[in-house]
């Protein structure tokens, strides 16, 4: 895909009202969506009205890109994400992803629904990413040429927001815990001999998402900070038979403590 692609949304964002720098751009996973409504002076925008971005077909996903003050800081907000299972295609999000170029490269905060693999990470809580496990066996920098391809993933998760990230929950009172991602394509959920082996290669979740826009990200050298709210436990672990509704509800109801973890990370950055 030619960048151009990436200059056309821009074009089209900037002659609807949008204006960079940002002090930083979310990606709001299932059920999370509702974080964007807490934007101030917000300024929004259907996918669908701005070219190269993708139609999202799942529940939970409002498919809408929002600018406005969070804690009075200029944020960017994609309240809803593709998923390579809806359009087989990784790099879907690549148009949205690298965009962001044009406003200042603000650091991205994705965020999503995921299982635990661990019995001690229960639903409800909130995890800070900082490494994964990409077992889809795909990427959504094949077939670019050049090489910018050759992204380096050794620090994918920036250090210093995770670190920021973490002494923001600890002032806040949030308990927030630490693990590695697993991607896997999806839609259908991991057996539980997937999630035993999950565990045994050393993930702490398993999820559909997130992956391949950390890769387009640092494809496009923007910082990168995660975090999954836990809807449920992995397949066959404690009798666990996942469903996209558990998903869905249980994202809506714990999302409560994102937010506030959101608002504090996100007011104690620099604003611009």
């Amino acid at each position: 895909m030619a960048d151009a692609s990436l200059d056309r949304a821009a074009e089209v964002l900037i002659d609807r009202g949008i204006q960079g720098p940002f002090a930083c751009a979310m990606v709001l996973g299932t059920g999370l969506g509702r974080i964007a409504d807490d934007l101030e002076n917000a300024v929004s925008i259907p996918y669908a009205d701005i070219p190269g971005f993708p139609g999202s077909g799942v529940s939970g996903h409002a498919g809408r890109l929002v600018a406005g003050r969070f804690e009075g800081r200029r944020v960017l907000v994609f309240a809803g994400r593709a998923h390579y299972y809806e359009h087989g295609d990784p790099a879907a999000m690549r148009v949205p992803i690298g965009v962001l170029t044009a406003f200042g490269s603000p650091p991205l905060i994705l965020t999503n629904a995921a299982g635990s693999v661990r019995q001690d990470i229960r639903p409800g809580a909130i995890v800070a990413i900082r490494d994964h496990i990409n077992f889809s066996g795909t990427n959504p920098l094949i077939g670019e040429a050049g090489d910018a391809r050759f992204v380096s993933m050794t620090d994918a998760y920036d250090s210093r927001l995770l670190r920021r990230m973490k002494m923001t929950a600890s002032t806040a009172g949030i308990s927030l815990a630490e693990g590695v991602y697993m991607w896997f394509s999806g839609p259908s959920f991991e057996t539980p001999a997937e999630i035993r082996m999950a565990r045994t290669l050393g993930a702490d979740l398993v999820g559909m998402s997130t992956v391949p826009e950390v890769i387009l990200a640092r494809r496009f050298r923007l910082r990168v900070a995660a975090v999954s709210i836990v809807t449920n436990m992995g397949a066959g672990i404690e009798g666990a038979a996942p469903s996209h509704s558990e998903t869905r509800d249980v994202a809506a109801t714990a999302s409560a403590g994102l937010r506030r973890l959101l608002k504090a990370f996100v007011g104690g950055l620099e604003d611009v």
